[in-house]
């Protein structure tokens, strides 16, 4: 796909393209967004809705930049895992923080193969109808 540069947009690539510099306060636009700047609609879509999920709310933005780099490694896409790694490191992730993610998402893919490949039920004390909260329930490590 072509990358379709701010001089060869549109106006309504412009547009989403002025919002997404002013709102992350930058002069740059990354190849992603240039990419799919080939259908505007999709752009703009794409665009409104990483604004809203991105933003902090019950978890903050660290967390859901950990999120998105943990689901990118685990779906094998590099682009998306060095563009969130970066946005990591610039609000405070660092090697050991990332180094302990890499290690729970590992062990998360290894044991939902593990789980999946023995077929194994769902115990009665993981399913509650109160939000998945069973005061009854002791966690531990694992």
């Amino acid at each position: 796909m072509q990358l379709i540069e701010y001089a060869d947009a549109s106006p309504a690539v412009r547009a989403v393209y002025d919002d997404l510099r002013a709102v992350r306060k930058t002069d740059w636009i990354n190849n992603f967004w240039k990419a799919i700047a080939n259908d505007p609609a999709t752009l703009k879509r794409t665009w409104e809705s990483i604004k809203e999920v991105m933003a902090p709310g019950a978890l903050d933005p660290l967390t859901k930049q950990l999120i998105y780099i943990a689901v990118s490694t685990t779906n094998s896409c590099p682009y998306c895992i060095a563009s969130h790694k970066a946005a990591a490191r610039a609000l405070g992730m660092n090697d050991e923080m990332f180094a302990e993610l890499m290690a729970v998402v590992g062990m998360a893919n290894e044991t939902n193969r593990l789980v999946s490949g023995y077929e194994v039920e769902v115990d009665p004390e993981f399913k509650c109808a109160q939000g998945g909260r069973n005061p009854g329930l002791r966690v531990e490590n694992g």
